[in-house]
């Protein structure tokens, strides 16, 4: 039981490190929630700050993964199949995620001055730099699919475990619902964000509890119940 806890612990504290370091590489590097000209505009004024934000950023998606590996291992006695499913699509995410990112770097090197680049004209390089700052943001949505339906079997495995609480298994197929609503929202309905909120605090809310219950509270003193047909 204590090895459980242990990871159980380990899969909180990975989770809140993602959350964490999310919330520090935005304030550094202002790509996130914000529009394409103002993380150019911030790349101008501070890019030693951008810099760092996207290092940071870049770590975070790491803890994210390392949460899911650790969800992995506590999940899999409960059905080790949809534990693995859980966890490519968190891979997929991932390697979507990274490769989107290098769009914002595609932006710093854009705006860096080189002497190369003195062949456009600086509103040139700006309007280039914004664009793959769009590319990164869509990207960013684009990793939601994995990410959304990640969140289905993950939710079912809590549900089912008999050592989490039942209703965070319920919220995070909520959250799964929600972050595929905001990508038809995203790419169907530019402009309407105000549609995706609601999904967005409910991912909020869903994840950020599943981190705090497995960080402070653990899991309950049982085994998990083997899905039929498992040993």
């Amino acid at each position: 039981m204590n090895s459980i806890n242990k990871t159980a612990r380990m899969a909180g504290f990975h989770y809140f490190m993602y959350f964490a370091t999310s919330i520090i590489a935005n304030m550094f590097g202002h790509f996130v929630f914000v529009d394409a000209p103002v993380t150019v505009n911030h790349i101008m004024a501070h890019e030693s700050q951008f810099r760092i934000g996207f290092v940071i950023s870049l770590f975070s998606v790491v803890f994210f993964l390392l949460a899911a590996w650790y969800l992995y291992v506590l999940l899999k006695p409960v059905d080790k199949n949809m534990a693995l499913l859980f966890l490519l699509l968190n891979l997929g995410g991932f390697a979507i995620w990274c490769f989107s990112t290098l769009n914002l770097f595609a932006s710093l090197l854009l705006l860096s001055g080189a002497d190369y680049l003195k062949v456009f004209q600086p509103d040139q390089l700006q309007a280039q730099a914004m664009l793959f700052v769009n590319l990164r943001k869509s990207g960013a949505i684009t990793a939601q699919i994995p990410y959304g339906i990640w969140l289905f079997p993950l939710g079912n495995l809590v549900f089912k475990s008999g050592f989490l609480p039942k209703i965070l298994g319920l919220l995070l197929i909520v959250d799964g619902f929600g972050l595929l609503i905001c990508v038809f929202q995203f790419f169907l309905l530019p402009g309407y964000e105000v549609i995706s909120v609601p999904f967005m605090a409910v991912s909020f809310i869903a994840e950020l509890s599943l981190t705090l219950w497995l960080l402070i509270k653990g899991v309950k003193d049982q085994e998990p119940t083997p899905a039929d047909g498992q040993k």
